[in-house]
């Protein structure tokens, strides 16, 4: 006959799994309904939806092939079968489209003349290690790209890298719902 501590063991297993079961459920429903949490500083820390409208502000994406390891390997990126890289993907604000012009210098990027906030490129990251920017120069985007580039973290790894990204890399557009 089992005793006090049994129930009691296991009255505590069962809660520990629902601590475990409900959040993943949460998060496998909400990603099957189109929404997806941010909390990179990239941009606004909160919950977007995906969007069908070509001109979404936001795309989550999977970086050029030699970044996107990169930013595996420097801790840019979480592990996941997200992108073929095997990184999560990122999740940046779209600056320029098909047409801009973008010119790339030591004091940022600027899109058709208008210099976009905090995208001077930096030398290093955060951790000290050489970072090399997309090579200065004026760039009119091409079709089938965009340019990505945060104007809420001047250390964003974005376009000042690693340059235009191919509209067929972009997993979603997103729209913001609840961001802070």
């Amino acid at each position: 006959m089992p005793g006090p501590f049994c129930s009691l063991r296991l009255s505590r297993v069962l809660i520990f799994i629902q601590l475990l079961f409900w959040p993943a459920l949460a998060a496998i429903l909400a990603g099957t309904a189109g929404i997806r949490l941010n909390v990179s500083s990239s941009v606004p820390v909160g919950l977007y939806l995906v969007s069908s409208r070509p001109e979404a502000r936001y795309v989550e994406f999977c970086p050029p092939e030699i970044f996107g390891q990169l930013s595996i390997d420097r801790g840019y990126r979480r592990r996941s079968a997200g992108c073929p890289d095997q990184g999560e993907p990122m999740v940046k604000p779209v600056i320029a489209r098909e047409g801009d012009l973008v010119e790339i210098s030591s004091l940022g990027i600027r899109v058709n003349g208008l210099l976009v906030p905090k995208t001077q490129p930096g030398s290093t990251d955060s951790a000290g290690q050489s970072l090399s920017a997309w090579p200065p120069g004026s760039y009119r985007v091409a079709a089938g790209t965009i340019w990505v580039a945060s104007s809420y973290n001047s250390r964003s790894f974005d376009s000042r890298y690693f340059g235009p990204i191919r509209i067929s890399d972009v997993k979603n557009r997103l729209r913001p719902f609840w961001t802070e």
